[in-house]
């Protein structure tokens, strides 16, 4: 007699691994050894790779949350009535927008997640194309990859070929290097994008740090004309607010476009929470909390960039951002050793394109006790 064998159990589904492969290598991780070195300083780590915000979140918006806390119940992926009116107020008083309404205004949970995701949310694939700045934060080509798209950087946007050109990035004031696009370049990208047809998205999300410009939105008059058809811009309380570890972004322009976005974000569940949004509106609503950010981050920018420059750094662009964009004409990464042994940790500008890669960046979201521990090391 035959004895049949059991079926061999089928192995469990795992992901594929050509997603992954498609991305490049998570530019953090090779910083990491420049960090244990930094960190094994006497005096401790003077962290200036990453833009996150150290400083207190402003009281109004801490109570915001708070009174917003008992909020059992599921929030809308659009956003409460009264986040979409401060954020169409804001974009007037401090973007000179006008007309918009509720229709032109989308909640997003960070600025990062609408980039990464933006390009499957539209439905690129395979032989689209995307475009974001030659020396630009990583990931926008991220986002482009994820979907099969073709990244591509550029230097000049109207020297672009638009075939095959879906999504243009436009960013100003830059990450990395905190250069600012006048009104004349951004009125000349989006009148090139809308004679090709081509969607933009502007990320502006350090326009509220213009130090030695003053930057401005691609929703200015002057810039779209008075039509928001074609464009969108994209704006983060992150910095602004200390909001980094809230979430709370949004994107506002093209209400066609939005709109898709929203039907297609509904059904993925992206949605601010609740009390999140209750204390967007209180940032949105407050310009004083602001005000003190910045004269804080002036401060710290004016010691740094003094302590560097007097360490043989040259300052290129820097004119807003959080950043310092400096060189002494070297390798970045022969940089990033020098400075780490000093116990001071920065970021290669080879993270941000190859054409960074003689710069660093430099943040200076770190407290002021730790930045005039840098300035000493610096200057020492």
């Amino acid at each position: 007699m035959t004895t049949s064998l059991p079926a061999p159990t089928p192995a469990p589904a795992s992901p594929d691994p050509a997603v992954s492969a498609r991305l490049p290598v998570f530019p953090w991780d090779r910083l990491e050894p420049f960090k244990a070195t930094a960190a094994a300083h006497p005096d401790g780590i003077v962290d200036l790779s990453v833009g996150t915000p150290v400083d207190p979140v402003p009281e109004l918006v801490r109570q915001a949350l708070t009174d917003a806390a008992d909020s059992p119940g599921y929030p809308t992926v659009w956003g409460t009535p009264a986040l979409r009116d401060a954020i169409v107020d804001w974009c007037g008083r401090r973007l000179g927008a006008r007309g918009l309404t509720h229709s032109h205004v989308l909640p997003v949970v960070g600025s990062k997640e609408l980039v990464a995701w933006l390009p499957t949310q539209l439905g690129l694939g395979a032989g689209d194309r995307v475009a974001y700045p030659r020396l630009a934060y990583p990931t926008y080509e991220v986002g482009a990859r994820l979907t099969g798209a073709e990244p591509v950087p550029y230097e000049s946007v109207v020297e672009l070929d638009p075939r095959g050109l879906r999504l243009l990035w436009l960013n100003s004031p830059s990450n990395p290097t905190g250069r600012v696009q006048g009104k004349e370049a951004l009125r000349e990208a989006v009148a090139w994008a809308r004679e090709h047809g081509v969607l933009v998205f502007s990320d502006e999300c350090y326009l509220e740090l213009g130090w030695e410009a003053d930057p401005v939105s691609v929703l200015h008059p002057e810039v779209c004309g008075g039509s928001y058809e074609g464009i969108v811009a994209v704006h983060s309380l992150s910095k602004r607010s200390n909001l980094a570890g809230y979430r709370a972004a949004f994107a506002v322009g093209d209400s066609a476009v939005l709109g898709e976005l929203l039907q297609i974000r509904k059904h993925g569940g992206m949605m601010s929470p609740a009390p999140v949004q209750a204390a967007a509106v209180a940032a949105l609503g407050d310009d004083t909390h602001v005000a003190r950010q910045r004269e804080r981050y002036a401060a710290r920018r004016a010691a740094l960039r003094g302590a560097l420059e007097a360490n043989g750094f040259r300052i290129e662009h820097s004119e807003a951002s959080l950043y310092l964009w400096a060189t002494r004409d070297e390798p970045c990464w022969d940089t990033v050793r020098e400075l780490s042994e000093r116990g001071i940790l920065v970021a290669p500008g080879e993270f941000y394109g190859a054409a960074g890669e003689r710069f660093v960046r430099i943040a200076f979201t770190a407290t002021d006790e730790r930045v005039r521990d840098a300035v000493r090391r610096l200057t020492a």
